[in-house]
């Protein structure tokens, strides 16, 4: 029999409804609470709050002894309890940047940023909501058959997979942050889920070692594309870009098979998604591949014109600039690697059998004449090979860059993007201030707008100092900035701590 109300208080109507609340929730939590819960931590006790209140207000509109007055009023209390459980259990890259920045980590908040981190923190939130469909968690899967098994099932029943949730495509200028709020992003995430964060030349590197293994099969992309998916269902990217002819004509085809898997991409870059591999070679077979990555991925720009980078405590590094410097960086090496230790020439082995050859390396250190490093024929990966073994690089005799060299150009602007990567630490002597060194090196947008001098003799030398490539005057900006701050104190503080110095 239902207890009658005595008094007329709608506010004593609904203290009797929340006192008599706790006698459904057992009953009623435990149906439905199963359900409801999606495997992640900070969510559970919103759903438990939004279980438990469903119940108080059906049974609140049901009763017939509360007013209409009191069941407003009760809503209007769910709806705010609610809130304060979200606002308490909201986790995220968006929650954890408010954080930094009240705990004085970072500076305040770059309105551009904070774009970005709202779509940042949409995909979080997606990605909570879906962990069962889109197979992210690696302890809740049940395939655990091999590559080339399952490559041989797909022959006989093909099959598709592709994510309900699209992954995101962050571009923007030099140093305004794309890396620091995709890996925000990324350790907000449970690290039961199949996830990678990798840089963009590594991922690549790893490609072809892997088409190695698979050589013979009629399609070792896709096995290389289940492979990936089996230890990976969120791939963060970061600096993708596209100089390589061999990846480019690789690219449309292997992500084809990585969406098919269901896979969700996460990329930062420089470079608009219409911009990547622009003047390439058969840049039209790479264009499929941009319409995809479209297609399957939110584009999101950061338009901040601010270089955080270049915002550090710049010259406290080891950047010297003129001539005949090889017996200070020489002095310089041998104070950080103690003075009675012997440096003596080492051997680095890198992808698919290959070494390079170290001319002195002690105590994580390594001694290279720019010539050895950036006038062979070397690539990403031997350089990261070499950062595996070595944590800082003394790095003889930078020039200044112009057409004459452009090759070697590219070896360096590759060089410091894996050494920003690995967080390395560069002592170097060079012929000018980063800014100088890559001053001759223009995108073609950048030629046509400089005015020519009077003289047809000033003009002819300025043509033929000029190095016209889109690419390398693309990537020049970012050089710079990562040159700059590599020589910062903040950065070389962060180096100690990650490398344990």
């Amino acid at each position: 029999m239902r207890p009658v109300f005595r008094s007329s208080s709608s506010l004593s109507r609904i203290r009797w409804a929340l006192r008599n609340q706790e006698r459904y929730n057992s009953s009623t939590f435990s149906s439905k609470s199963r359900k409801l819960l999606i495997g992640a931590n900070q969510n559970e006790a919103l759903v438990n709050t939004n279980t438990c209140n469903s119940t108080l207000h059906s049974r609140l509109s049901f009763s017939r002894g509360l007013s209409a007055e009191a069941v407003e009023a009760a809503d209007a209390a769910i709806k705010l309890t609610v809130s304060s459980s979200a606002d308490v259990n909201r986790t995220g890259p968006l929650v954890e940047y408010e954080r930094r920045i009240s705990d004085g980590e970072l500076m305040t908040g770059d309105i551009c940023q904070v774009r970005a981190l709202k779509e940042l923190q949409r995909l979080h939130d997606q990605l909570v909501e879906s962990v069962d469909t889109c197979r992210l968690d690696r302890y809740n899967t049940s395939d655990k058959s091999s590559s080339r098994s399952r490559w041989f099932w797909s022959r006989i029943m093909p099959q598709s997979s592709v994510s309900p949730v699209k992954g995101l495509y962050l571009y923007g200028g030099v140093g305004t942050g794309k890396t620091m709020l995709m890996d925000l992003f990324f350790d907000q995430l449970p690290c039961t889920w199949k996830k990678q964060r990798i840089h963009f030349h590594d991922f690549m590197l790893t490609v072809h070692s892997r088409l190695q293994k698979h050589k013979g099969l009629s399609d070792p992309l896709e096995v290389v594309a289940q492979e990936i998916a089996h230890d990976a269902i969120l791939l963060c990217l970061d600096e993708f870009m596209v100089t390589d002819v061999a990846d480019a004509l690789i690219l449309n085809r292997l992500f084809g098979h990585l969406f098919s898997n269901g896979i969700i991409l996460v990329a930062t870059s420089n470079r608009n998604p219409d911009k990547l591999y622009e003047g390439g070679l058969q840049r039209d077979l790479f264009l499929p591949f941009i319409a995809s990555l479209k297609e399957r991925n939110v584009v999101h720009e950061i338009g901040s014109a601010v270089d955080y980078r270049k915002l550090t405590s710049a010259e406290k590094g080891f950047y010297f600039i003129g001539e005949d410097l090889s017996t200070l960086l020489k002095q310089k090496f041998q104070e950080l690697i103690g003075g009675n230790v012997v440096a003596r020439p080492q051997v680095v082995e890198v992808v698919m059998g290959r070494k390079l050859q170290v001319p002195l390396g002690a105590k994580g250190c390594a001694y290279f004449p720019f010539e050895e490093l950036c006038d062979r024929p070397l690539g990403a990966a031997d350089y990261f090979g070499l950062f595996k073994k070595f944590h800082t690089l003394a790095l003889e005799g930078v020039p200044v860059f112009g057409l004459h060299n452009r090759t070697a150009a590219y070896r360096f602007v590759t060089l410091v993007d894996v050494m920003y990567e690995n967080r390395a630490r560069l002592l170097c002597t060079a012929e000018a201030t980063p800014q100088e060194l890559l001053e001759k090196i223009v995108t073609i947008s950048d030629a046509k707008s400089m005015s020519p001098r009077t003289s047809s003799r000033s003009r002819k030398n300025d043509v033929s100092e000029l190095c016209v490539d889109n690419e390398l005057g693309f990537a020049k900006d970012r050089t710079i900035s990562r040159l700059t701050e590599m020589n910062s104190k903040e950065y070389l503080e962060q180096h100690a701590i990650t490398h344990k110095l």
